[in-house]
């Protein structure tokens, strides 16, 4: 048996990444097609990225593809006061954390456990992520019944449920405020 050089275990390491890396789309780009929007929110576009605001009310944009098993890549950049989050999952255009799951954006949920980081009604974070006023990613990974969520590289979520098993994903803007989110990309798996 021959033995590989760690310049070949790079070399193919560094394939496969970029294989990967293919395969993913952007998804709620500006003029396409591929999303709708709800609600009261007014969501806009500038420099290339996708601003929700909100005065005293909800909204939401979710795609009109429904997903399985994926790997969801994304920035977000939430105000003080919004109250924001990624639907996944959603089983049909009733936006909730029922019929979806629902990763929170909001530090300053006054549960705690419904915080950042949270699967709301689900699972509470497995560690708190200030988030407010910068850049942050979240990249979650949902395959058969596990989800995994990292925010800023942090795991926050690790939970296991067979409820829902795809469906849309959604963007909220909730309550007052200004949520705006950019690059984000989706591979199925």
């Amino acid at each position: 048996m021959k033995k590989l050089s760690i310049h070949s275990i790079i070399a193919v390491a560094a394939l496969f990444i970029n294989i990967s890396c293919n395969h993913s789309q952007t998804i709620f780009q500006e003029n396409s097609k591929d999303w709708d929007e709800y609600g009261d929110a007014n969501w806009e576009f500038y420099n290339h990225e996708m601003i929700g605001s909100v005065i005293n009310g909800a909204g939401f944009v979710l795609t009109r593809q429904s997903f399985t098993d994926f790997v969801l890549e994304l920035e977000f950049k939430p105000d003080s006061t919004i109250n924001s989050g990624v639907f996944i999952r959603c089983k049909n255009k009733d936006i909730n954390p029922t019929n979806c799951y629902e990763l929170n954006i909001w530090d300053l949920h006054p549960d705690q456990n419904s915080r950042t980081g949270s699967i709301v009604s689900r699972t509470s974070p497995l560690a708190f992520v200030q988030t407010t006023n910068k850049w942050n990613t979240l990249k979650i990974k949902v395959q058969n019944n596990h989800t995994l969520a990292w925010i800023n590289n942090t795991l926050t979520v690790d939970n296991r449920d067979k409820e829902l098993s795809g469906g849309y994903i959604g963007l909220q803007a909730k309550g007052t405020g200004k949520i705006i989110f950019r690059h984000i990309k989706i591979l199925e798996l």
